[in-house]
């Protein structure tokens, strides 16, 4: 229930906040007016002992958040995806929370098991070790398969989690009425649409076979990927809170130092690594949201392994085109056509000043591309663009600030590995390869294509549509006292027109 008794919650983390330092600088990060300072205040100050100690080592509000529990680090991680509401300060220290926890019993893991897949775990593995990671929501055990010995990781939803997170995103719902009624200014930035986006998002992670669903497409897409690794799920050892998947050994993506020992070209994985996340976002539009060195490994010969996909990014065919369009104009350095595509895509609205945008433009690009190669960077370049695109009164676009937020972690595993990275070289053969292949001639043969199959499928309502629309006009009196049939919008001709689209797209399909 998201009533009053949430105000107990809020006040510890207030408190929490206050006791950390870290109120004063959310507060002035997100540029707050004074009265919800002076809210914050009141429910924090004076309660100040009441709030959690955290790690002193820490930055204050990654050493709040981390002590206030699972709810919070999600929460904060999934705030640091938004810029457009925290501010890109903000973002860039959320960015930072590590979601670490200590592990659960390994007794507690094996019952959840057994009760998930009906069979005890020693009849289901031969080995099962103790937990290797441990997170907010699961943590992962190595296993053995006892029917074919293969090796697997199995990974837990922790016991209780459910309602510790409910709980706390009860108190985030009333939290946010608070700040909206509080301050109506921010009601611009959607508070309740953001925690309602974190309930999906975590409710979303808690069901495993989510999970396994997006591991299963994913690996289909990147089957033939040169040098990419998709751990597969086995549907049968795997649940609502229980998945079972192939273990794919490999050194961490985030020790540069042992992958050279190791005899890895750290140059060459840098480039695949940005050259993999655009070709899956470009190409399938279907890309791992959470590349951060955590969920890459790179196996013995060489193979990028990605692992977790329980935030997975999603964009559409046309988003695509357009995106790599930007990207496009920008690597040409031609600012009128990334200013066109913006205004035809709707992005910008129509009765701005279209030269005055691609000037705009200009001046993200220039300083960028005038910078040696340690200083390009595409994730700040997405970020600008976003700040001009705001300006212009471009409304936000959900899915490009995960994609851009994806970009600032994925250049950011790829800097680690070589810091000299010329992220334009990198990302240039990939989007060339999309344009070419995407908005050519083969392109408007395959849309076309499409639009014949669609009307393909509606084709046996055409002939009662047809006969419908004639029936009307041969007899205008009884049409309009006849209410039992609908009436089709389309004109005759229109739909004379898809009805021979229409066998034209089957012949086609039979030819």
């Amino acid at each position: 229930m998201r009533g009053p008794h949430n105000i107990l919650r809020l006040i510890r983390t207030g408190a929490t906040f206050e006791r950390t330092g870290a109120m004063a600088a959310v507060l002035n990060a997100v540029d707050a007016p004074v009265r919800l300072r002076l809210a914050a205040r009141v429910l924090g100050w004076p309660f100040r002992w009441m709030g959690y100690r955290g790690d002193p080592a820490l930055p204050p509000i990654t050493r709040a958040i981390t002590a206030l529990g699972p709810a919070y680090i999600k929460f904060g991680q999934i705030l640091s995806t938004r810029a457009d509401v925290v501010g890109p300060e903000l973002a860039g220290q959320l960015r930072m929370l590590q979601d670490r926890l200590p592990p659960f019993p390994t007794r507690v893991a094996k019952e959840a098991v057994a009760a998930e897949l009906r069979a005890p775990v020693d009849q289901l593995f031969s080995e099962f070790s103790e937990p290797v990671a441990a997170a907010s929501i699961a943590q992962v055990h190595r296993a053995r398969v006892r029917e074919t010995g293969r090796e697997v990781a199995v990974k837990v939803v922790r016991p209780g989690i459910g309602a510790a997170f409910r709980r706390d995103i009860d108190a985030f719902h009333f939290g946010a009425r608070l700040i909206e009624m509080l301050s109506p200014s921010t009601r611009r930035l959607r508070p309740r649409d953001v925690v309602r986006h974190f309930e999906q998002t975590v409710t979303g992670e808690q069901d495993l076979r989510l999970e396994a669903a997006a591991a299963s497409e994913f690996a289909e897409n990147t089957a033939r990927d040169t040098g990419f690794q998709v751990p597969l799920p086995h549907w049968a050892l795997s649940s609502r809170r229980v998945l079972t998947a192939d273990w794919a050994e490999g050194l961490p993506m985030g020790d540069p130092q042992a992958l050279l020992a190791a005899g890895h070209d750290t140059t060459d994985l840098a480039r695949r690594v940005i050259q993999l996340f655009l070709s899956h976002a470009l190409r399938d539009g279907f890309f791992h949201a959470d590349m951060h060195h955590g969920n890459l490994k790179v196996a013995a010969n060489g193979d990028i392994i990605a692992y977790d996909f329980g935030i997975m990014g999603e964009i559409d065919d046309y988003t695509r085109r357009v995106y790599a369009q930007i990207i496009y104009g920008f690597i040409q350095r031609d600012y009128r056509m990334v200013a066109r595509v913006h205004f035809e895509a709707g992005y910008v609205p129509r009765d701005r000043d279209e030269a005055a945008f691609a000037r705009a433009l200009r001046a993200v690009g220039e300083p960028i591309f005038g910078a040696d190669a340690s200083r390009i960077s595409m994730a700040n370049l997405l970020s600008y663009l976003f700040e001009v695109t705001e300006r212009f009164g471009m409304p936000t676009r959900t899915e490009l600030i995960l994609l851009q937020r994806t970009m600032v972690v994925v250049e950011g595993v790829a800097r680690s590995l070589d810091p000299q990275l010329n992220i334009w070289d990198a990302a240039k053969p990939v989007v060339s390869d999309y344009i070419k292949a995407g908005i050519g001639p083969k392109a408007a043969l395959h849309d076309l294509s499409q639009v014949a199959q669609t009307v393909g499928r509606y084709g046996p309502l055409l002939p009662r549509i047809i006969e419908q629309i004639l029936w009307d006009r041969a007899h205008p009196e009884e049409a309009r006292l006849t209410l039992i049939q609908p009436r089709p919008a389309l004109p005759l001709w229109l739909v004379t027109v898809l009805a021979l689209a229409a066998g034209a797209g089957i012949g086609l399909a039979l030819a």
